[in-house]
């Protein structure tokens, strides 16, 4: 579902609208509303506005992976598809992000990995919090639930010990 404004206008004056040519509608509608003046913002409720469920997830997909210990977002397929995505030279911002978006409101599922030594209650507060900020603040809709799922703890593999210089040498002698 994707979020649109609200109509604002009666049902009569819908259906006179419908009668009447897009641009016949829009010449009554500067009339009705006065010349645009350059600087002055535009009458709210004219036109429409549509936020789509991708937009909603590539918002709270970047919010999410700016907090500190969230090392990847998505299961492990997706993770897998998203390693070649970033060897060709793109990159999925809504990975392991599913919004569903309604009029005024929207819902937001994140699917991620920890790294590991990270809290991960902590993380997914810290999580939800940005999510919450970025998508009301950015998108501009009513987020009524973000849900995190920790799917894995990435752990780091261990630093490789240096040889010493001499050691190789013996074992080729």
């Amino acid at each position: 579902m994707e979020y649109q404004n609200p109509p604002t206008d009666s049902g009569l004056e819908r259906q006179a609208a419908a009668s009447q040519p897009a641009a016949a509608q829009f010449a009554a509608s500067q009339h009705a509303a006065g010349p645009i003046v350059a600087g002055q913002a535009p009458v709210p409720g004219h036109g429409r506005t549509v936020i789509s469920e991708t937009a909603v997830a590539k918002v709270a997909g970047i919010a999410a992976r700016a907090v500190p210990g969230v090392y990847s977002l998505g299961s492990v397929p997706s993770r897998a598809l998203g390693a070649i995505r970033d060897a060709v030279g793109s990159s999925d911002h809504a990975a392991g992000v599913r919004a569903e978006v309604g009029e005024t409101q929207v819902a937001v599922d994140i699917s991620l990995v920890a790294s590991y030594g990270t809290p991960l209650h902590s993380l997914a507060d810290q999580v939800r919090a940005s999510v919450y900020r970025a998508v009301e603040e950015l998108v501009g809709l009513q987020v009524i639930e973000v849900n995190v799922e920790i799917t894995d703890v990435y752990v780091a593999p261990p630093p490789k010990a240096a040889a010493p210089a001499g050691t190789e040498r013996e074992a080729l002698l």
